[in-house]
């Protein structure tokens, strides 16, 4: 595969594939070097990732509670930074743009200080319970309105924000669920042991019943 090749498919800037914002001519002679171009070309010409939102992943993304963003400063240096709140924090704005507030938490501030340097971002959604995840590549910035904030604020949520931040998708990809430990959310397993004892107990009834049947 010649690198050069690869960057003359490209015009004015814009990807030829979806996928060309993570498979760079550098990546794709890795992986031509190491045996899987092949299976990822096929990828790529079958447009395997995705760009606009699906109902699927819009559905998968307003379930989370959790969130990794991913930012770089001008350097690039690196740093993720997890978010977290109720089931629907994270708002799916269009099928290109997902949105949440920006509790605030330690001040350390480094997220907007590399969105300031540096749009470039990256959202990692993981739901170790159904054992899915789902990458998103594409811009962020912040946002300082009151009244959009306050639109995306979790109803009943104690927690205050002073911004928020508005995720423009360029691609996004739905991984294979190899490797990802199963692990579920405390409220899930406390549901299901409630409904669980409730069965008990009803069961229990029913025997005590039969019995007193019995004996009679």
């Amino acid at each position: 595969m010649n690198p050069g090749a690869e960057r003359n498919d490209r015009t004015h800037g814009e990807h030829r594939y979806p996928s060309d914002v993570a498979f760079s001519p550098t990546v794709k002679t890795m992986q031509e070097r190491l045996g899987s171009r092949e299976l990822y070309a096929r990828v790529e010409r079958e447009r395997g990732w995705g760009v606009a939102l699906t109902p699927d992943i819009v559905a998968f993304v307003e379930a989370q509670t959790s969130v990794f963003l991913a930012t770089a400063n001008a350097d690039g240096q690196p740093y993720i930074q997890h978010r977290g709140g109720p089931a629907g924090f994270l708002r799916v704005l269009d099928d290109r743009t997902i949105a949440f507030a920006d509790f605030i938490g330690n001040q350390q501030y480094i997220t907007l200080g590399n969105l300031t340097d540096n749009p470039k971002a990256h959202l990692f959604l993981m739901d170790y319970a159904r054992r899915r995840r789902v990458k998103l590549w594409g811009r962020a910035r912040v946002v300082d309105d009151p009244e959009q904030i306050a639109k995306l604020m979790p109803a009943g949520y104690k927690a205050r924000a002073d911004r928020a931040i508005v995720f423009t998708v360029h691609a996004w990809d739905l991984n294979c669920p190899q490797h990802i430990p199963q692990r579920f959310e405390a409220a899930d397993v406390k549901s299901a042991l409630g409904a669980r004892d409730e069965r008990i107990r009803e069961l229990e009834a029913e025997v005590a019943r039969l019995r007193e049947r019995s004996v009679a």
